[in-house]
């Protein structure tokens, strides 16, 4: 079905046929993606339960290790198991939830009771068909920022209230990383890289104290940093343009970054937005999966050069710190992806011996029949001599 505009948000139905339901034997299974605008949707189901006896049915971004470390995706969704007798005893449950890296997909661990669905008076499996259907609906105005970005992330979010239960990530083979999102006081949107502002705004008195170059020369060395034109930020000095609607952005939520600069010299105020800068565009660009020894290195460098800055950085810091140990959560999740496969390898390896078991089993007895064919009235205590009319007078 085409995308549907309707009010501030684009619309789409999905719906997944599923055949042979009762003969399914996967942990998980995905159903084929769907798009609305650029992003890339799928159902996720559990046909056996997430460690419940309950089928367990989740909405989830596609490809959500190949986006910027700092995306976020908002959505309000129901996700359907329709009754194939009766559509009016569908089962419908309804969501809303801003995706991100720590919660790539969202929806119900206890959808409904597997005895419910396999109920064959019931029409939720009918000629072992299972039917599925996804309701998505994204702000028209998040599609538009990602148009003009060009990219698959969204720079918005709106943040969910979660009421019902039942209502979470599946928490399987994700990388987990906090939640980042902010509400403002005066509009929906968020900042995807930015911490929920301080109610308190904390002012440093500037001192135009000396910066050693050479931490600033460091990076020079480092080929994550852009370098591009300059251009004029808030009349402070000439900065990176690349930079700038970033520095744009945090400066709005906490204007204690421009005033205790105010009255150091332009160099310095220079030097100083374009370290925080590099931070904010390395945490906007990165992707998780990106997130190797060397980027980590290249991180805490970046980093180290910021705080000598004498910024506020407290609300940024939490958010670094997470990026500094994605490497570790990304290898932990390496070596249980690792463990399942060869786990997986060892039944099929089971599966495999099994069956020649059972075939050896079953030449064994034919064997057993035969031996016993062959073996009528030719016993042990036969007397040959006699059986061959030797000693006869």
């Amino acid at each position: 079905m085409e995308n549907q505009q309707v009010g501030e948000f684009v619309s789409k139905t999905f719906t997944w046929t599923i055949e042979n339901f009762s003969k399914l034997n996967n942990q998980k299974l995905y159903s084929e993606v769907f798009l609305i605008g650029d992003w890339k949707w799928r159902i996720l189901i559990f046909p056996k339960g997430n460690n419940v006896k309950q089928l367990s049915v989740y909405l989830e971004v596609v490809d959500a290790s190949d986006l910027p470390f700092l995306w976020t995706r908002y959505a309000e969704f129901s996700l359907t198991v329709v009754d194939q007798l009766n559509s009016n005893k569908s089962i419908t449950k309804d969501s809303k939830h801003g995706f991100n890296s720590s919660e790539s997909d969202w929806g119900f661990t206890s959808f409904m009771a597997l005895s419910e669905l396999c109920d064959s008076n019931k029409g939720f499996l009918r000629n072992d068909k299972c039917i599925i259907k996804a309701d998505v609906s994204v702000r028209k105005v998040d599609i538009k920022i990602l148009e003009d970005q060009g990219t698959g992330s969204s720079a918005t979010i709106e943040p969910s209230e979660q009421e019902d239960q039942g209502q979470e990530p599946s928490s399987v083979d994700s990388v987990q990383v906090p939640h980042l999102s902010v509400t403002t006081p005066s509009s929906e949107q968020v900042v995807a890289f930015q911490d929920a502002p301080s109610s308190r705004q904390v002012f440093i008195e500037p001192t135009d104290s000396y910066v050693d170059p050479s931490i600033v020369k460091e990076h020079d060395k480092v080929p994550f940093t852009p370098v591009g034109k300059l251009m004029d930020f808030k009349g402070l000095g000439k900065i990176e343009k690349v930079f700038v609607p970033l520095l744009e952005e945090v400066c709005s939520w906490h204007p204690s970054l421009v005033e205790c600069q105010k009255k150091r010299s332009r160099t310095f105020i220079e030097w100083a937005f374009t370290a925080l800068g590099r931070v904010l565009h390395f945490l906007k660009t990165t992707k998780v999966k990106d997130m190797t020894e060397d980027a980590c290195e290249h991180l805490q460098i970046l980093w180290e050069e910021l705080e000598t800055f004498k910024f506020d950085l407290a609300w940024l810091e939490p958010s670094v710190q997470t990026a500094l140990n994605l490497k570790k959560l990304v290898e932990r999740a390496g070596q249980v992806q690792k463990q399942r496969e060869d786990m997986d390898a060892l039944e099929i390896e089971v599966k495999r011996l099994k069956a020649r078991l059972a075939v050896a089993e079953i030449d064994l007895e034919v064997a057993k029949r035969d031996l016993a064919k062959a073996a009528v009235g030719f016993g042990n205590d036969t007397d040959m001599n006699r059986e061959l009319g030797y000693g006869r007078h």
